[in-house]
């Protein structure tokens, strides 16, 4: 991915340390993996897999949320006919759920809270390790 993007304002320590950001993906790339959402065996899928050769799911709504893994690290593929508010609540605090961002973190105590109730709220979770996590959060710790 592109986390050389990410930047010190993107990172949080309050209630917990976390990475959020919207600014990790070029629209462009991030729009053609939506339009294909519905088929990961696309070409642009493929390609996604092959440049950045990490592992992905893709959840079609937060109650699929994968809290085994070491690091949570979602990428919110909200519908653009969403209209609706919604958030994820990481241990209390407020993260709005908006296309093309990425939160990051340890914490295992989330939740997705729905403005509205909506068809689905989907999201990519990769795979990310915690030597890699801590490489990417070690940047903007003093």
């Amino acid at each position: 991915m592109n986390w050389e993007k990410l930047q010190a304002k993107h990172y949080h320590t309050d209630p917990v340390e976390y990475v959020y950001s919207l600014s990790c993906f070029e629209i462009k790339d991030y729009d053609v993996l939506y339009e294909n959402q519905n088929n990961l065996s696309h070409k642009c899928w493929q390609d996604f897999d092959r440049k950045y050769r990490t592992g992905f799911e893709f959840k079609e709504n937060f109650d699929q949320l994968d809290l085994q893994k070491e690091i949570l690290c979602l990428w919110f593929f909200k519908e653009r006919s969403d209209q609706h508010l919604h958030h994820v609540k990481l241990c209390g605090k407020k993260l709005a759920y908006h296309p093309n961002t990425f939160l990051i973190t340890k914490c295992k105590e989330i939740e997705f809270v729905p403005g509205k109730q909506y068809i689905r709220n989907p999201f990519l979770q990769l795979d990310m390790s915690l030597a890699h996590y801590n490489k990417i959060v070690s940047r903007f710790q003093k």
